[in-house]
């Protein structure tokens, strides 16, 4: 749900207006004011490290949800290293190896997933986002049917046709 209700350079409402092939808030006053509504780029780690998989579940998750390491892009910043940057900030882990895996909109948040493998080391240590993570063989990982899950699926499958 869009919550832009006025425009942040005159203060006049916005209205919905057509603006190119799509429908967008754009400032009632005329001062050139468009709200894009963008989705914004989410990096995603299929970290890698000591030959197993890392999930880990978000504080502000239910109990048994795991996921990919995740965080937003930050501005000017390349995403390979922004995906290293999540990984060493999030689980305290070196990456040792980056690889594209996919990129995958995640329209229920308007986000765009870059998903990348991770390969790391190091020691796990959490930070204060994430409340624990496991630890999961390769071939026991499951893919899910949204979000990151869809990376891990694609992941999985190069996997097989690699012949692992």
């Amino acid at each position: 749900m869009n919550a832009w209700r006025f425009c942040p350079l005159c203060g006049a409402g916005l209205v919905p207006s057509q603006v190119g092939e799509r429908p967008r808030l754009a400032c009632s006053a005329g001062c050139g004011f468009v709200h894009w509504d963008n989705p914004a780029p989410v990096l995603a780690a299929l970290v890698e490290t000591q030959g197993r998989i890392l999930l880990a579940r978000n504080r502000a998750w239910a109990e048994g949800a795991f996921g990919l390491i995740t965080g937003f892009l930050e501005r000017d910043e390349e995403p390979v290293a922004g995906v290293a940057r999540e990984v060493r900030e999030e689980v305290g882990l070196s990456a040792v190896g980056v690889a594209l895996i996919g990129v995958y909109p995640f329209v229920r948040r308007n986000e765009v997933i870059i998903a990348y493998h991770v390969v790391a080391n190091g020691d796990i240590r959490l930070n204060e986002e994430l409340a624990e993570f496991r630890l999961i063989a390769p071939e026991r990982l499951k893919a899910w049917d949204f979000g990151t899950g869809l990376a891990v699926r694609d992941w999985l499958s190069s996997r097989a046709t690699a012949g692992r």
